[in-house]
């Protein structure tokens, strides 16, 4: 055994190949959250990246060839692929520091899926510096990981400034605004250090979208969609005096809530991701999006003073 050869390269932890994540610019706080992709779109559920080198792998094959778990004749085709030379010989000891043994990871978000067992094929050796097999797609890359990276975003609460606060008035506009200071773009990175790849996936926030919980109000503007102000924030403050006036984000309600009920509004915020990595390796991501609710009472007022 070359232990000498095997010295000289980085030595593989029992997670070697398994995504790293730098989280130092992400969203905080007990109220952050995931978020919501399109529902035609999942990070992925496997993908193949270095685990073993070669004094490694074969610790962790010989046990589980001695015990007969997986049967003779398993074990057999197993002693001659990684040793017999059909097509590795020895686990490939001889070329220690030189390469890995790569094989599949889960995602932990997706096991139990059926994804989650596509990446089956049996575990193979790439040498350091070269392109993993062509027939394997599901090998770890700046665009696989920039994936990862965006499932594992979070995103600021999005309870709205509203005025009034608390209880609204038939009628009466709605103020609805978002501070700059609180709304800013989020990232996160994910790496690969033995194979010295990574990406960040960065998701800036472009609108927001009120729901007012019930058919009997009006949005303003007309669609709820509240573009991003140039400043980064999203919406006006009210201001004393402006009661009558039509908020530029916000909403009147047009019929009470009742005593014994609230209306359910709805804030939502529309986040663009986009993602660089290794090598100038970069691009677009589906858009994604992080709402919460609020109870709002909903009261019926005959006079009303600005």
């Amino acid at each position: 055994m070359d232990t000498g050869a095997e010295a000289k390269g980085p030595t593989l932890a029992a997670h070697a190949g398994s995504v790293v994540f730098d989280h130092s610019k992400n969203g905080s706080g007990s109220a952050a959250g995931a978020l919501a992709p399109p529902s035609n779109w999942a990070p992925p559920a496997c993908w193949y990246a270095p685990k073993y080198s070669p004094v490694q792998f074969k610790k962790h094959v010989e046990p589980i060839w001695e015990s007969e778990s997986t049967g003779y004749q398993w074990d057999a085709q197993q002693r001659k692929r990684y040793v017999g030379g059909e097509p590795y010989k020895n686990f490939n000891l001889g070329k220690a520091g030189k390469g890995y043994w790569w094989d599949s990871h889960v995602n932990e978000t997706r096991i139990g899926e059926p994804g989650a067992t596509s990446c089956d094929k049996p575990i193979f050796w790439v040498d350091k510096g070269d392109p993993p097999p062509a027939d394997v797609p599901e090998a770890v890359t700046p665009k696989i990981l920039a994936q990862l990276a965006y499932a594992e975003i979070r995103v600021p609460d999005t309870e709205v400034d509203m005025s009034p606060a608390r209880k609204q008035t038939v009628n009466l506009p709605t103020w609805a605004w978002l501070d700059k200071a609180e709304f800013k773009p989020v990232s996160v990175t994910a790496s690969v250090p033995v194979l010295g790849i990574e990406a960040t996936a960065t998701a800036r926030p472009v609108s927001l979208k009120l729901e007012p919980g019930t058919e009997d109000a009006e949005l303003h503007p007309a669609s709820g969609e509240c573009p991003i102000n140039k400043d980064g924030s999203i919406g006006t403050p009210y201001t004393k005096g402006s009661g009558d006036q039509t908020p530029p984000c916000g909403l009147t309600y047009l019929r009470a809530s009742g005593s014994s009920r609230t209306y359910e509004f709805k804030a939502t915020i529309s986040w663009k991701i986009n993602w660089t990595g290794t090598g100038g390796a970069g691009g677009a991501l589906p858009d994604g999006t992080f709402g919460t609710t609020q109870d709002l009472v909903v009261q019926e007022v005959q006079s009303i003073n600005h």
